[in-house]
């Protein structure tokens, strides 16, 4: 599969996820990835950072003109930090750590690189998500996070999952909702 096509799955999947999900500037769409299930390996093994910058410029060219931040999600050896401008880092705590391909992953590696002023911060609670290549995005999700069915169903040969979130319904019978 060519990068192209890769850039253009993922701009298609994000700018769908933003209409979808309402998102407004200033929100987190929190992108997790593996590249090796990208190209048809199993994740962890065979990282490419050429894939990883495709699906970076993808998700960037559909996500930064509107105002909405990129959260890149490392691997586990990083324990799945967040890779985040610092401008959308707000009060939570930074680490000290630089993502490496082997140590972060290869679209942590590239957004760290790519953005203008990255920060690593051990957690983070966004507005919604990619999940490319079952990377298990949901402990960087808002509270209650609903899955979303979108057109664009893989990346490359990895499978796409995506999921906004709402606001927790408290209040019971009595309340009234929007």
């Amino acid at each position: 599969m060519s990068l192209e096509i890769i850039k253009k799955a993922v701009f298609s999947a994000a700018e769908e996820l933003c209409n979808k999900a309402n998102l407004k500037a200033g929100s987190i769409v929190v992108i997790g990835c593996s590249t090796s299930e990208v190209g048809g390996g199993i994740i962890g093994k065979s990282g490419s950072l050429d894939i990883a910058e495709a699906i970076f410029e993808g998700a960037a060219e559909a996500l930064s003109p509107k105002g909405i931040f990129i959260a890149a999600q490392c691997c586990e050896h990083l324990n799945r930090a967040i890779v985040i401008e610092r401008q959308a880092a707000g009060n939570n705590e930074i680490v000290c750590a630089v993502p490496k391909m082997h140590a972060g992953g290869s679209f942590a590696t590239t957004a760290y690189k790519k953005m203008s002023d990255p920060v690593l911060l051990e957690e983070i609670k966004a507005d919604a998500g990619l999940d490319i290549g079952a990377t298990l995005i949901g402990m960087h999700l808002k509270r209650v996070a609903v899955p979303l069915r979108l057109e664009v169903k893989k990346v490359g040969e990895a499978t796409l999952f995506a999921a906004y979130t709402r606001p927790r319904y408290i209040g019971g019978i009595r309340a009234e909702y929007e």
